[in-house]
């Protein structure tokens, strides 16, 4: 038998309660010589008042006492924090009894007698229940700690995410500077591009680390954070235009998310800068939407359309990330022919490389 619980004495700490101090005696001369210590408690009172005190190990609760029954007892022990496992006693042969002993809390019951075998019987669940008890108690001390790591590692990510963002942030800031001092406007439209991809990706961050989310992202809010972004550094009198967005609630892994934030700010930019003619006001519309295991994400507009085979209108920079992002996300990515403008749609599996 494991000593486990109990004080220096070596013995574990049992209360008993009944109105009966004869059997009481009794279970006190044959349960100390199988290492139990057994204090007597006569009515239900007098049982609650004693464990309220502490340094009890188990309760054995008789069913019938003199102005009540074990079942008015048992919610009040079960009610008490971090109760001790009690073992209810019944001289009734009345199933029911015994189910609803277990059903209000008991962590087991015994049928009462005087013989030797009913005091191994009664001592072998004395020991099951506070084995159990000891796991219970041990399973939820490693639940707490890996729940305080699991806070830990979040916290410490949240903070990674923070400083990504800033280190991000800070690049933009530098870019934009730069851009300030250039007088080539292919350089200046160049390194406005550039900056608008790093915000791109420092968005994810800035999200994952507000949020409090652990390596997804929602994709609609990041969506209407970037696309609202990228409307307030382009429109101007010569770009009038508007960015709608229509998305479902995904929540999307961060890797895939900066991949698509910037494939469709790749998109956006493009339809920006050549989908209508200056000062004509034009709407560029991104839908994404979720079928079962595939996200499909569409980004249009009614401008005068767009030839994917004809030669690069500005660097080709933009052509060539878009089809690295969309490799990497092993995407199907097409132009609409016969969209009256420019139809950009690209669909892949959510759980591709999973």
């Amino acid at each position: 038998m494991s000593n486990s619980s109990g004080d220096a004495d070596g013995l574990i700490h049992i209360l008993y309660i009944d109105d009966d101090e004869g059997l009481a005696l009794l279970m006190q001369k044959n349960l100390l010589r199988r290492g139990f210590s057994v204090e007597w408690a006569k009515n239900g009172a007098a049982g609650l008042a004693r464990l309220g005190e502490g340094g009890i190990d188990a309760v054995v609760l008789d069913h019938v006492l003199a102005d009540e029954t074990g079942l008015d007892i048992l919610p009040c022990i079960t009610a008490m924090p971090d109760h001790p496992p009690v073992i209810y006693a019944t001289g009734s042969d009345d199933t029911s009894i015994a189910v609803a002993a277990l059903k209000a809390g008991a962590d087991d019951y015994v049928l009462k007698g005087i013989s030797a075998d009913y005091f191994d019987l009664l001592a072998a669940a004395l020991e099951q229940a506070l084995e159990r008890t000891r796991f219970r108690r041990e399973t939820a001390q490693a639940q707490e700690v890996i729940r305080q790591q699991r806070d830990l590692a979040e916290m410490l990510l949240a903070e990674v995410n923070h400083r990504i963002a800033n280190s991000l942030g800070l690049v933009g800031a530098l870019i934009r500077m730069q851009s300030s001092m250039t007088k080539d406007q292919v350089a200046i439209d160049a390194l406005h591009e550039t900056q608008m991809r790093i915000n791109a990706i420092a968005s994810v961050h800035r999200r994952l680390y507000t949020n409090r989310q652990v390596g997804s992202v929602q994709l609609d809010e990041y969506l209407n954070s970037l696309l609202t972004e990228l409307e307030a550094s382009m429109r101007d009198d010569k770009r009038p235009h508007r960015i709608m967005l229509t998305a479902a609630p995904v929540n999307l892994a961060t890797d895939k998310v900066i991949t698509l934030g910037l494939i469709i700010s790749e998109l956006v930019t493009n339809a920006f800068k050549y989908a209508y003619p200056d000062s004509v006001t034009g709407e560029i519309r991104v839908s994404v939407d979720q079928t079962e295991e595939v996200l499909k994400v569409i980004v249009e507009d009614d401008g005068v359309g767009f030839d994917p085979e004809s030669p690069a209108r500005g660097t080709g920079l933009g052509t060539r990330i878009l089809t690295a992002m969309a490799a990497s996300l092993k995407s199907d990515f097409a132009y609409d022919p016969g969209h009256d403008g420019t139809r950009a749609t690209l669909v892949f599996s959510l759980h591709e490389g999973k």
